[in-house]
């Protein structure tokens, strides 16, 4: 593949994700709504919080670190080699779920079974339903790899709807099952996950299509575990750089659910107060994760293939340095625009959006101001994603150990400050302990881009500054926005409510006006890699 079309299908590939993380979210966001009415706070944080953190901590430790080295490379290399590697998450899953399966049960505070009961069912079927899904790793890599867009969001999306059809269904007829409801549908999940990859697979193989995309593959035995002939069962050189992911993996995950660990390990908040602070942070996170992560994902596959790893700028080929560095600038202009979006108008319609979607449970007490903070975060995370995603991308292996290091001090500081931060300001003080990590994280990516391309002419981060007029126009909708709450929000009637949001829908076309106008390149990024592909489509 050229450049070009690397670019062409990661483009593509975030596209069908950012619709997929659209369907999920929002899906999610229905049913936590739904059950609100249904079931104890208690029981969702259990299930949100303490179960499904043993679910996430599984998946990503067992399969993270083999994901970025096997998509490290180009689609040309030794297929068999990759998927014998790719195989070892299912053995590593099954270790890490129980090791973890036994602290969870063991030596982790057990909620009180009258009003959350079948606790340890839940945990056996959330640590099963982990490495049920890694089964599928191999074929993921491979759709991945050569861009099978589609695939990802037919198989995510019918098992989304499957969680959430059988969730509902139980909620509905046996409410008094409790944990057994949730555990049996995120088994659901996972299981049609994966047979979805295998029936795709099953058909692809030896096709037409196959043959005139020149798969690797020909046979469905050729997914399996084999030795290879007159070469290593394993590519040692992506097993070391597995290695080096795997110690980066690890000290991520802690970052990124530093809070829930907090919450599990040091029980800084009762399972109520979980359960409450969770719905919050979904809320918050909902347009982060079905934009950002997409994103992320998509171009770190973009910015691997194009770029070498380990070499700086200077020493490669000079055009796809050109656009790896334009694309990244445009990245960075997009999120930072959604996320200022998204912290300028959260602060004014936090309480709103808390009190529509759960009423007083939530935007009473310390929900609105959760939100409010989340506002702000989210401009980080948004900011740090794409600085990741190129910094992991271009890194050489010397360079990855090392910034395990890093990763390592960070993941200290944070355990230490939220917990610190939680006794001094309750559930906010995590938001604040993430807010100040992801800006340590942004400024060692954005040191290492600045020497990455220190001698070239391009200024990819010339993608942080907006234009002064739209920073103007962000500051008087933020100020508009909040005087408006102050005046009409929220305990004036629905008819106040409106005006707010009316007032709130001025300001945002407003923004939006002025960066159609000064962001040209932004702009034009957005038409020639989104846009036209959907008029082509339509034509």
């Amino acid at each position: 593949m050229s450049s070009q079309e690397v670019l062409s299908s990661a483009t593509k590939l975030a596209s069908y994700n950012v619709l997929l993380q659209v369907m999920f979210r929002g899906l999610t966001f229905v049913l936590n709504a739904f059950t609100l009415r249904f079931v104890s706070k208690e029981i969702i944080g259990v299930v949100n919080v303490r179960l499904t953190l043993l679910y996430s901590t599984v998946v990503f430790l067992a399969r993270e670190a083999f994901r970025r080295a096997c998509l490290s490379g180009s689609t040309e290399q030794n297929w068999t080699q990759v998927i014998n590697l790719l195989w070892l998450t299912v053995p590593v899953g099954a270790l890490w779920s129980v090791m973890l399966g036994w602290v969870w049960l063991c030596l982790l505070e057990v909620p009180d079974p009258a009003g959350t009961p079948h606790y340890e069912v839940g945990v056996l079927l959330f640590g099963l339903s982990a490495v049920v899904e890694l089964l599928a790793e191999p074929l993921w890599v491979l759709a991945q790899a050569h861009m099978f867009v589609r695939l990802k969001v037919i198989a995510e999306s019918l098992s989304i709807i499957v969680k959430c059809l059988l969730t509902v269904l139980l909620v509905l007829l046996v409410p008094h099952w409790g944990l057994y409801i949730f555990s049996l549908a995120q088994l659901a999940y996972t299981s049609f996950l994966v047979l979805c990859y295998v029936l795709y697979f099953v058909k692809f193989l030896g096709s037409q299509e196959a043959e005139k995309s020149s798969f690797p593959l020909s046979r469905v035995r050729d997914l399996l575990p084999k030795c290879t002939r007159d070469k290593p069962v394993v590519n040692w050189r992506l097993a070391k750089l597995t290695w080096s992911f795997f110690k980066q993996s690890f000290l991520k995950q802690i970052l990124t659910e530093g809070e829930r660990y907090v919450m599990t390990f040091l029980n800084v908040l009762n399972f109520g107060d979980q359960g409450v602070y969770d719905i919050v942070n979904n809320l918050g996170s909902l347009v982060a994760r079905f934009i950002f992560q997409p994103i992320e994902e998509s171009f770190y596959i973009f910015f691997a293939k194009v770029l070498e790893r380990g070499k700086q700028a200077k020493q490669q080929n000079t055009d796809d340095v050109t656009m790896a560095a334009a694309v990244l600038e445009c990245l960075l202009k997009l999120v930072l625009l959604i996320g200022l979006t998204i912290t300028v108008f959260g602060y004014a319609y936090s309480h709103l959006a808390l009190d529509i979607y759960g009423g007083s449970l939530l935007s009473s007490g310390s929900g609105p101001s959760l939100l409010r903070y989340y506002s702000l975060y989210v401009l980080l995370l948004a900011v740090n994603g794409v600085t990741e995603c190129f910094t992991f991308a271009a890194m050489s292996k010397e360079q990855v150990d090392r910034y395990n290091f890093v990763m390592l001090a960070l993941s200290a500081s944070f355990l230490s400050l939220s917990y610190f931060l939680t006794q001094w300001q309750g559930s906010v003080g995590f938001i604040l302990a993430n807010c100040l990590n992801m800006t340590l994280r942004i400024a060692h990516s954005v040191r290492y881009i600045q020497g990455y391309f220190s001698h070239s002419s391009s200024r990819p981060l010339a993608g942080l500054l907006p234009s002064p007029a739209l920073l103007l126009v962000f500051l008087g909708s933020a100020g508009l926005t909040a005087l408006s709450e102050v005046l009409l929000c929220c305990d004036s009637g629905w008819i106040s409510r409106l005006v707010h949001i009316a007032v709130g829908a001025v300001c945002l076309l407003a923004v939006l006006t002025t960066a159609f106008f000064t962001e040209t390149k932004l702009v034009h990024f957005i038409r020639t890699q989104y846009l036209s592909r959907y008029t082509k489509k339509g034509m």
